[in-house]
């Protein structure tokens, strides 16, 4: 009679300034009763709580950006130029984001110059390496690259696991080549240029042939053998937006060797901390979410 192999610990990474940024848009301008903004706060609290309520996760950390830039505005100054900067009633709710992700039992990592994409990344790596699947909490498509057998996305809205093949029927490519495909097409949202002239289904089809963009045709000959319309035309393109290409894949990688070490005992799950989230909570007039919270550290009881 042969044994089952063991169950693979899970691990659910939150990206935080995701859910905080989703918060911040779907509620209303709340104030603490010392007018201090509080919406963001108590919308990504209340998710916060639903999470640990719904999923009694065993492992779970979170990834917070250490600041609105990083290496990449070094690499290339205009990065995520066409985004606004954050709401002044929101720059102050991200620290109480923190405190509050704390003081719920829930490990937080930032580095800085780096985003909490590439905490995730390394954590990631990290965590495989320890034997544990992987959970990313986030619509995030970037980190779509990450996604493997045993690495998915994680929609807290829905409930819903993407892997390999819904990552590339949504995308129209493989995880792994999603940096390639971000790199060719570009991203408006972050500022990322990508090769003018080439669109999404053109993208899609050079590396569904070649299998990603080092293995890009160097000569007329192979690119006719491509069998894509317009091939030399495309050719063209790609010729001229080399320099815009091979920077468009460097803003577009994850980093995944970040000075950071991440121990999967350290990331069980013990519940909140009662004292420090009391306080938090009762100071910015969200006390009533108390009651909600479904575990407590160290024996105290729920309520």
């Amino acid at each position: 009679m042969s044994s089952r192999p063991p169950v693979r610990p899970q691990v659910y990474l939150l990206d935080a300034h995701y859910q905080i940024f989703r918060a911040y848009h779907s509620l209303p301008d709340l104030r603490s009763p010392d007018a201090i903004p509080v919406g963001a706060f108590r919308g990504y609290t209340a998710t916060l709580i639903k999470f640990l309520r719904e999923r009694s996760p065993t492992h779970v950390a979170a990834a917070f950006d250490h600041a609105m830039t990083s290496f990449r505005n070094e690499l290339y100054p205009e990065y995520k130029a066409g985004r606004t900067e954050a709401p002044e009633d929101l720059e102050p709710q991200f620290s109480l984001c923190a405190q509050v992700t704390r003081a719920l039992g829930i490990p937080l990592f930032e580095l800085e110059n780096f985003e909490a994409d590439d905490v995730i990344a390394t954590l990631t790596r990290q965590l495989l390496e320890q034997g544990a699947d992987v959970l990313i909490i986030t619509r995030d498509k970037d980190l779509a690259a990450l996604v493997s057998d045993r690495v998915w996305l994680f929609d807290l809205a829905t409930g819903e696991r993407s892997g390999p093949k819904e990552i590339e029927e949504r995308m129209g490519v493989p995880p792994e080549l999603v940096p390639d495909y971000l790199a060719l097409v570009g991203d408006a949202v972050d500022n990322i240029p990508g090769v003018a002239g080439i669109g999404a289904r053109t993208a899609c089809a050079l590396l569904q042939r070649v299998g990603g963009i080092e293995q890009l045709p160097s000569d007329p000959a192979g690119w006719e053998a491509l069998g894509i319309r317009n091939a030399q035309r495309v050719a063209q393109r790609l010729e001229e937006g080399r320099e815009r290409l091979a920077l468009s894949r460097e803003l577009v990688r994850l980093r995944d060797d970040l000075p950071l070490a991440a121990k999967l005992a350290g990331l069980r799950y013990e519940g909140a901390e009662r004292g420090p989230l009391e306080g938090l909570l009762c100071e910015l007039g969200a006390q009533n979410m108390l009651e909600r919270v479904p575990r407590w550290r160290d024996g105290w009881p729920t309520h």
